[in-house]
């Protein structure tokens, strides 16, 4: 017999466990009385095949322990794929190739050293990014935090552009 089998299959902890959870569910909706629920527990606890246990659901409705829920069909597979036609040949794009990396004459370690020592936006002026030089120049570098910071990152930060988009050189 399949999964749902017959009643003379021995049962384990897992479908003790389970009836039990199920008889607490029917006596907390009030079907079982106290000491019926007791007794059902302790068929339960001594029971040892499915038919023991399936005798104490007999006169109570859904829902059952999980061993006595009809078996799940599968459904059929589905029909299988036509074969392709032959003649017709596939097209797919060109694989994708990034554009050429462009540097900078400009160099990194200039902009950051000059960020940093002449802290009144000059690493940003070399760079071009004139717009933040002046912020920096208004700011007095943000007392010379911000410049400070900035330069910082244009020495250890990895993609750091001039004004034209070029990476610059290391």
């Amino acid at each position: 017999m399949g999964e749902g089998g017959g009643d003379a299959l021995r049962i384990g902890t897992a479908e003790r466990e389970d009836a039990m959870r199920v008889l607490g569910e029917h006596f907390g909706a009030g079907r079982l009385q106290i000491d019926e629920y007791e007794q059902r527990v302790d068929a339960v606890t001594t029971a040892v095949t499915r038919g023991d246990l399936r005798a104490l659901f007999a006169d109570l409705p859904a829902p059952y322990p999980p061993f006595m829920a009809p078996p799940m069909w599968a459904a059929p597979p589905p029909p299988p794929m036509p074969p392709p036609a032959y003649g017709a040949v596939p097209m797919y794009p060109p694989p994708y190739a990034p554009p050429p990396v462009v540097y900078s004459p400009k160099s990194k370690l200039a902009a950051g050293l000059l960020q940093i020592l002449v802290p009144l936006g000059a690493g940003r002026f070399y760079t071009g990014h004139y717009g933040i030089a002046v912020a920096q120049l208004l700011t007095c570098g943000g007392f010379g935090i911000w410049c400070l910071i900035d330069g910082i990152i244009l020495l250890v930060g990895r993609d750091q552009t001039d004004a034209e988009g070029r990476l610059l050189s290391d």
